[in-house]
């Protein structure tokens, strides 16, 4: 039996006994880090945003105070704004900056056990405090080698720790409860970039390893970053509708988007958060929407609550996405090479249509002659060549047009800098 196999078979074993969908729950990374402006009014904003298409929390990324200031008081903001607006959130500490008090060879590294237990001492009672099996959520990016047994020693944590390995599962003795991959982009691990289409070879390991326990089980529609010390693109074109298909064959016990509003990395499905504080990547992030994937991933994340293979579409509707150059294209006044896996990229435009029955789909990208396909009822994703200047969309059925226009951004011929983020519009 493969390992994809035995995970499907765990998790209608879960399915049947009631104990995967009594708890399932949608979360979004959330980048606290800036957000240092941030009131509750702007976070109940978001959460509006959120609750719309089912997301119940934000987990809540966020280094310790000695490195953002505001850390405390923007967490006591979320929670607030949780708290009043029927929703959850939990702390996801970031050990690029908390430090590992169990293997520290100095006493400063111990301080951040109980700094950890403190910080969540003050949330962890409050009502937006999300839960699973009664215990207080509490997870990582990274830092999979962090003891949370003195922390349970004193708190109802439930600890879904990011492990970037998943035979990390079965070799650790760190009192963690489950787990959270990082690895929602086509990887054969850290920041690899392969060619391909996703696959669930990653989590499958996570979910044969973990037994019953829970599996946080990560989705994300893009990767494109381009700062000094990270420039690169995954190969991740489609992979929004790829990825909900194989949560939905999964059924994991719990699901995190990466992410909710991380510009950087270009993986943001929020709005542009206008009282965010700007780490450089309103570059490749301003003028740049990608609000629209939200309409897809609605109908996902209702067939994954309520256990369905399919997602069920109850009213046309089209999503259209594509970068703003295409890719051989040098920029003429960039500090910075292109992004590393440039050359694994198509140059392609990406249409999901989520169709009540069959229509007729016609692009036309720039130059480029017209090209209709006949599609299916449902979500369906398609692609066509990129042609150069305005991107034109339109659903027709029975002869009569019910969806389209022109996308919001024209495809360049030139660039002063490099972009591999995508833009993102719908009807």
């Amino acid at each position: 039996m493969t390992l994809k196999a035995i995970a499907a078979a765990v998790s209608l074993l879960l399915c049947a006994s009631g104990v995967a969908s009594a708890q399932k729950a949608v979360y979004a990374h959330f980048m606290v880090g800036i957000v240092e402006n941030y009131t509750v009014d702007d976070w109940k904003a978001d959460m509006v945003d959120a609750k719309s298409i089912g997301i119940d929390g934000f987990a809540l990324n966020c280094a310790p105070p000695r490195v953002d200031s505001y850390t405390p008081k923007q967490l006591s903001n979320a929670y607030q704004a949780a708290g009043e607006s029927d929703f959850k959130v939990f702390i996801s500490f970031d050990f690029a900056y908390w430090q590992n008090g169990t293997y520290g060879f100095c006493s400063r590294f111990a301080y951040d056990t109980a700094l950890i237990i403190s910080t969540l001492q003050n949330y962890s009672s409050l009502p937006g405090q999300a839960k699973y099996d009664g215990g207080a959520i509490a997870s990582t990016f990274v830092g999979e080698f962090f003891d949370w047994a003195p922390v349970k020693a004193v708190l109802n944590v439930t600890a879904l720790p990011n492990m970037e390995d998943p035979i990390q599962v079965t070799e650790l003795k760190t009192s963690f409860d489950g787990a959270f991959s990082w690895y929602a982009w086509p990887t054969d691990g850290g920041n690899s970039i392969i060619p391909g289409s996703m696959t669930t070879i990653w989590d499958d390991k996570f979910v044969l390893w973990l037994t019953s326990r829970p599996y946080m089980m990560p989705v994300s529609p893009w990767f494109s970053t381009h700062f000094n010390s990270k420039n690169w693109v995954f190969i991740c074109e489609q992979l929004i509708t790829d990825r909900w298909e194989q949560v939905l064959a999964i059924q994991p016990q719990l699901v995190e988007i990466i992410s909710w509003n991380d510009f950087g990395e270009s993986h943001y499905i929020s709005g542009p958060q206008p009282h965010h504080s700007d780490d450089g990547s309103s570059q490749w992030a301003a003028g740049m929407p990608h609000d629209a994937w939200r309409h897809i991933m609605k109908p996902y994340i209702a067939a994954y609550k309520a256990g369905a293979s399919a997602p069920t579409v109850d009213a046309d509707g089209l999503v259209y996405w594509y970068r703003p150059t295409p890719k051989d294209i040098r920029c003429t006044n960039d500090t910075l090479p292109a992004p590393n896996g440039i050359s694994l990229l198509a140059d392609v435009v990406f249409v999901t249509t989520m169709l009540t029955a069959p229509a007729t789909l016609t692009v036309t990208s720039g130059s480029l002659p017209p090209i209709s396909v006949n599609i299916s009822a449902g979500i369906v994703t398609s692609n066509f060549t990129i042609g150069v200047g305005t991107q034109t969309f339109a659903v027709n059925r029975n002869g009569t047009k019910i969806l389209g226009g022109d996308g919001g951004l024209k495809i360049a011929s030139t660039c002063t800098t490099y972009n591999f983020n995508a833009y993102v519009g719908g009807f």
